[in-house]
């Protein structure tokens, strides 16, 4: 099945793409990496701007009403510009807080103007670790009891994509309600993690296909031997047999269709990646080396939001993450 993106979505991720490459991601990327926020918070406030959060937010609160496909659309963009930050994590605490009465009124407008950053511990009866929770103004957990607006966060432990700064999260603060959507809320946060790594994908495959015309070996550049142009084939047909499974986990928004889309997409991404570190050689193994930034997204996303086990286990289970 093709799945074709209508004037308006082609215009809207081209406008994406032009507000993100005037941004330099990369030079945003390091600063969030060092816990400098100042330019991460003004590039996130642009994307709220721009209608991104609004996306998953009802028009009543200052959102377009909730929009899968185009959330899907924008967030293949942020992927493949390696955009920092609580991305796929803000969704979710936008579906969690939306409970049509005092607390989407009180949190939702910021969410969706990008005024707020928010960011979730996901792990029932455990808080768990959240992303960035030293930069979001919106602290969620799972507590026993409920949803808890945590109170603060605690030390920064670094994961393998240094723009990813995962931290616990108190578990002391205001109880927001005791049987939030769960389940929903991951739903929506796996669906922007898979679109977020189809973009991440795509951006590795352009970026090394670039760099095998110009590297040369023997006289000739690289990408004219026929073993690079076969793993470069392979890891474009696995993006773009990824591409109508985001898309159409869009459309159906069923728990089983968007964990499929999700370990498609990761899977893609992470091959992706593991192809361009070989055919860059030594220079990809490089922190210096812009190339590093989308390397490391790829693997984080590849187990965030759900491990490929953990999808594969609720695709031959219909959906239900308890068989």
């Amino acid at each position: 099945m093709r799945f074709l993106l209508d004037t308006e979505q082609r215009d809207f991720a081209a406008a994406l793409r032009g507000l993100l490459t005037a941004a330099d991601t990369p030079a945003v990327i390091r600063d969030w990496s060092r816990g400098e926020q100042v330019s991460g918070r003004a590039l996130w406030g642009r994307i709220g701007a721009a209608g991104v959060f609004g996306l998953a937010v009802p028009e009543e609160y200052g959102g377009a009403g909730r929009r899968p496909v185009e959330l899907a659309v924008a967030f293949v963009e942020l992927g493949r510009y390696a955009v920092p930050g609580p991305l796929a994590e803000t969704v979710a605490a936008a579906v969690l807080l939306d409970d049509g009465e005092g607390l989407a009124k009180r949190f939702l407008p910021g969410i969706a103007s990008g005024e707020s950053v928010a960011t979730v511990a996901f792990e029932k009866h455990g808080y768990g670790f959240a992303l960035d929770g030293e930069a979001a103004d919106v602290r969620l957990a799972a507590a026993p009891e409920g949803l808890l607006l945590s109170s603060g966060a605690g030390a920064v432990h670094r994961s393998l994509d240094p723009a990813r700064r995962l931290t616990p999260l108190f578990p002391v603060g205001e109880l927001l309600g005791a049987e939030p959507p769960w389940a929903e809320a991951r739903t929506w946060a796996r669906l922007a993690t898979a679109a977020q790594a189809l973009g991440v994908g795509l951006a590795l495959l352009d970026r090394t296909v670039a760099y095998v015309k110009q590297r040369t070996q023997f006289g000739v550049p690289i990408g004219s031997f026929q073993a690079v142009r076969h793993r470069l084939a392979d890891a474009k047909i696995a993006l773009e047999f990824a591409r109508p499974l985001v898309f159409g986990a869009a459309v159906t928004m069923t728990p089983a269709d968007v964990a499929a889309a999700k370990l498609g997409a990761c899977e893609a991404a992470y091959a992706g990646a593991r192809a361009a570190l070989q055919l860059h050689g030594a220079v990809g193994y490089t922190a210096e080396y812009d190339l590093s930034l989308w390397l490391t997204k790829a693997r984080a996303l590849r187990g965030a939001w759900g491990t490929p086990e953990e999808c594969r286990g609720e695709v031959l289970s219909g959906g239900d993450p308890r068989s």
